[in-house]
């Protein structure tokens, strides 16, 4: 399984603002096209960062999930001029899981 770990640096004081648009809209729209979502994860340390984790059956399918999600017109016409005015940066990690991987 493939395993995106991403951490959005959010515009100070935006950060529930835009969780609960993530929560919402965004998660379950990238849900609909077969992206598992675990998350939102909140930094302790920082009130404007937030992880979340994506899952993905294979390299390949994660190409293809996210073609449908960001390609779509959901995220084309709607969420993207909601979500991104409100992120100030984010990054990306991609790893995979061992055999002896244990998902929640």
């Amino acid at each position: 399984m493939i395993i995106e770990v991403r951490t959005y640096h959010i515009k100070p004081g935006l950060r529930d603002q835009f969780i609960a648009f993530f929560e919402r809209r965004a998660i379950p729209e990238q849900e609909a096209v077969g992206i598992r979502v675990l998350g939102p994860l909140l930094d302790t340390e920082n009130p404007d960062v937030f992880l979340f984790l994506r899952a993905f059956p294979t390299l390949a399918e994660r190409d293809r999930m996210k073609s449908l999600f960001y390609d779509g017109p959901v995220w084309k016409n709607e969420l993207e001029g909601i979500a991104m005015p409100m992120i100030e940066s984010y990054s990306s990690v991609l790893t995979e899981t061992t055999p002896g991987f244990v998902m929640l």
